[in-house]
């Protein structure tokens, strides 16, 4: 049995979509970041960098959502094109995603939500970076109907983990200024599998409050 550590952010929502698609059954070990359960000692056992997602699938542990959604796309042979040249295209975007959209939004996210005090400086930083990052997956879009080519794979997948959330970032407008990627995201939005992994969210009783003990569990570098 596939057992799947999740809080419901992006990047673990990467990797319950990928599940869903593939329709495997698992359980959920429900990891509540906002009260620091991913700093305990049982979970940096399966995870040493104190992150979700990670998957135990019997005696693999992985953790990582990128290598998660390669490892299970690979076993079970679906959503990684077969050509070797929309294979090395989807192997591009799942990174380009991984190194750059992921991490420029996450901070993006921390400078304009959860920073102490305003940052002008790496507001403008980041934003400008997640900006050049949709422009670039948007002209991709304009001539191709999926990252990889012409067939949807896990590099849609780990697009929709973060531009589904895009909102938080560039506020009402949304991807308003990048219709190609709202184009893939919608229709991302719309397969049972997106349903399916919404649903995983409805039965979590999580915290939500950013009260000092929320900071402390998300950024314990500061303090």
């Amino acid at each position: 049995m596939l057992k799947l550590y999740f809080h419901p952010s992006p990047n673990p929502m990467k990797v319950a979509l990928l599940l869903e698609e593939l329709q495997l059954p698992f359980e959920l070990g429900v990891v509540d970041i906002f009260k620091g359960q991913q700093h305990a000692p049982e979970f940096l056992k399966i995870n040493p960098n104190g992150k979700v997602p990670a998957l135990i699938d019997d005696d693999v542990t992985l953790f990582d959502s990128h290598a998660i959604l390669l490892y299970l796309a690979e076993k079970h042979g679906q959503f990684v094109p077969s050509q070797p040249a929309e294979r090395a295209a989807m192997l591009s975007w799942l990174q380009f995603v991984a190194t750059g959209l992921s991490p420029f939004s996450g901070q993006a996210v921390h400078f304009l939500h959860y920073a102490p005090e305003p940052v002008p400086y790496a507001q403008n930083r980041y934003m400008k970076e997640v900006e050049r990052h949709y422009r670039v997956l948007d002209e991709r879009l304009s001539r191709s109907p999926y990252l990889a080519g012409h067939e949807y794979s896990i590099a849609d997948m780990a697009l929709w983990g973060w531009a589904n959330s895009a909102g938080y970032i560039f506020g009402e407008r949304g991807l308003a200024d990048y219709p190609n990627v709202k184009r893939l995201v919608d229709e991302v939005s719309a397969r049972p599998a997106v349903t399916r992994a919404h649903a995983l969210k409805t039965t979590l009783k999580l915290k939500t409050e950013m009260d000092d003990e929320t900071r402390r569990a998300l950024f314990p570098q500061n303090h």
